[in-house]
């Protein structure tokens, strides 16, 4: 992925995040936890993975519709369009 580094920072920040939940979540799931806390443990990962490639795909197309568009791998609409419908 190549973008600005103030547009990666954050979505690195989300993904770090959910790599932590999801630690949690092996953790709790190998000490036996309670069914419950593991499930909505896992309910954070799943929804921090969900933001962070929203926030990929946004980065996206606001490169896509720019001046600085990459033309050595430029990105159609239609292939946008099913990145953004795969995690919806």
């Amino acid at each position: 992925m190549t973008a600005a580094p103030d547009d990666i920072k954050p979505i690195l920040n989300r993904l770090r995040r959910a790599q932590g939940q999801l630690n949690g979540v092996i953790a709790a799931v190998e000490s036996g936890a309670k069914c419950r806390d593991v499930v909505i443990q896992l309910a954070a990962v799943s929804s921090a993975l969900d933001k962070a490639g929203f926030q990929i795909i946004s980065t996206a197309m606001q490169k896509c519709l720019s001046d600085t568009e990459d033309t050595t791998d430029p990105i159609t609409v239609e292939e946008l369009e099913k990145l953004f419908l795969t995690l919806a």
